[in-house]
């Protein structure tokens, strides 16, 4: 009888522990979901009113090149959210606008920025400008580039370290410091002179939420 009762005790305590070691596998499961969907919008907080992305409202075709579309907006509606999406036309100098600000007249110090987070989709290389509230006009920017991804949709970040940014001979040596752009950022600007077709479904920058308008 002590033997069974030895037994059955330790049939108990084992069912407990797997128990117990189910319990914690199943949290952790739990946990990684969490973590998978931090990113959503639900968890990010809400979307602006009026239709963004990760709170961004303007993204627009500045008239600057052959694109489709040629001005305006470049938000449609695309699955439970929004998607900004340009062609880019012919061998000339395209131009598609991001206000950080979701107005033009705003402006955003980045300087404690580490840079950003870019979801999209492109079919040749281009680049982007950071572009500021006092040095906005003309194409003479510090730009970094944006690798081709073939098509496909893809997450890459972008660091605001000086040394990832420079400038290119043909639209001219930017008169202001990288600093002075970061510290007063209007804009990013993509920037290409191929055809391109292009998709952006996430834009988010370190430490910095934009307003919306």
């Amino acid at each position: 009888m002590r033997g069974a009762s030895t037994h059955g005790a330790a049939a108990v305590a084992f069912t407990r522990t797997f128990a117990a070691l189910a319990a914690a596998v199943a949290f952790c499961l739990v946990g990684s979901t969490a973590v998978a969907h931090a990113d959503t919008p639900a968890r990010r907080g809400h979307e602006c009113a009026t239709p963004s992305i990760d709170r961004f409202q303007q993204w627009l075709a500045s008239g600057e090149g052959t694109t489709v579309p040629a001005t305006g907006s470049l938000l449609v509606r695309e699955r439970h959210g929004y998607a900004a999406r340009v062609e880019f036309l012919g061998t000339e100098w395209h131009v598609a606008v991001v206000w950080l600000g979701n107005q033009f007249e705003a402006q955003a110090d980045l300087s404690d920025s580490a840079g950003f987070w870019l979801t999209y989709s492109a079919t040749d290389d281009l680049y982007v400008q950071l572009r500021s509230a006092s040095r906005w006009s003309g194409g003479a920017q510090w730009l970094t580039r944006v690798p081709s991804t073939d098509g496909r949709l893809v997450r890459r970040f972008f660091s605001f370290a000086p040394d990832g940014w420079t400038w290119l001979p043909e639209l001219g040596e930017p008169s202001h410091s990288f600093a002075s752009a970061v510290a007063e950022a209007r804009g990013l600007v993509f920037v290409g002179k191929t055809p391109n077709r292009l998709a952006f479904r996430g834009l988010r920058v370190n430490g910095y939420r934009p307003p919306c308008r």
